[in-house]
């Protein structure tokens, strides 16, 4: 899930380096507080949002959501499914509140029939799994006191008419995450939180000093300006040239699934969801499956105590017709 960096980024990033610009102060980041400002005005209202901020990695924007959920939602525990990212149980735990796991069904969602009482919980929804892609039913925000979306991976979908409709139901949530180092092709430690309800969750979230202008918002005191290289990105790209990129690895995906599926070396998991492929070789290992292409290509990961070849889509740069060559030819290695 590590897509490679536009030029533009790069620039940005130096520039940043040079002027140090700390989002704490206003005084301190004159330019990267209106840059923070413009980006997430303009994606918030593709998930509904009100407004938010960024955060180094999804991992402090699912803590921040969660944090906004007991202190500005009062919920009492966390009800997540058990294929969520690692970092909603370290919320829980930082966070002190109790976390009940619901079983995934046979497409790696969340089982809605598994749910146990939400009036007091903080229902936390996957918009793209890590392992497999795949998408909860989302049509279930709202149904808590408090809905919070991991939308890390599968997030910037929205942007995409063709695509959008994947993520409908996310714009019921309270808080949304979104990692801009993912499909936004940032670099690291580039995310954003967002919030239905800005003001009440900023208010639950923020602190005080005399030595601060404004209320310190947010898990980090002193952050960078993340915002600035995606500024560059979007003012580079558009949005056009964000859904061109977006809508070409969903095809590389599904391309890559074709292929599998007509192979008879090879087991198709299931249709992407979201850009990742998850298979295996009929007549070898997973790893030795991986090992039998070039390094980095293809990853494993383990689902129902199996282990799988996983494939993610994150290069808008990738010649698809070599993926599946590869692919294909380590299928009829003898190994």
């Amino acid at each position: 899930m590590d897509p490679p960096t536009p030029w533009i980024t790069w620039a940005m990033a130096l520039w940043n380096a040079s002027l140090n610009q700390n989002m704490l102060h206003e005084m301190t980041s004159p330019f990267a507080t209106q840059a923070e400002a413009v980006v997430v005005s303009w994606l918030a209202p593709y998930f509904g949002m009100q407004g938010g901020h960024f955060c180094a990695g999804s991992t402090i924007a699912n803590l921040t959501g969660i944090w906004a959920a007991r202190d500005a939602g009062g919920v009492k525990k966390v009800v997540t499914s058990q294929a969520a990212h690692l970092s909603v149980q370290k919320a829980c735990r930082l966070l002190g509140l109790e976390l009940v796991v619901v079983p995934v069904d046979a497409r790696g969602r969340l089982d809605s029939s598994q749910l146990p009482t939400l009036d007091d919980a903080c229902l936390v929804l996957t918009a793209g799994t890590t392992a497999t892609g795949s998408v909860d039913p989302l049509e279930l925000a709202g149904a808590a006191k408090w809905t919070h979306i991991d939308a890390a991976w599968a997030g910037p979908l929205r942007l995409s008419p063709t695509h959008s409709a994947i993520l409908d139901g996310i714009e019921a949530a309270d808080s949304v995450a979104v990692s801009a180092h993912k499909w936004l092709f940032q670099p690291k430690d580039s995310a954003l939180v967002l919030f239905r309800d800005v003001g009440t969750a900023n208010a639950a979230i923020s602190f005080g000093g005399g030595y601060l202008v404004r209320p310190n918002v947010g898990v980090q005191g002193s952050r960078s300006a993340a915002a600035i290289p995606l500024l560059a990105t979007l003012l580079a790209w558009g949005r056009e040239g964000v859904v061109q990129r977006l809508d070409y690895l969903m095809g590389v995906a599904d391309a890559v699934a074709n292929a599998i599926a007509k192979s008879d070396r090879l087991t198709l998991w299931s249709q992407p969801q979201t850009g990742i492929n998850v298979f295996r070789p009929v007549d070898s290992t997973a790893a030795a499956f991986v090992q039998a292409v070039p390094d980095g290509m293809l990853s494993t990961c383990v689902l129902g105590g199996e282990t799988w070849v996983r494939s993610v889509a994150a290069n808008p740069s990738v010649d698809v017709d070599l993926v599946v060559d590869l692919i294909l030819a380590a299928s009829r290695k003898d190994t």
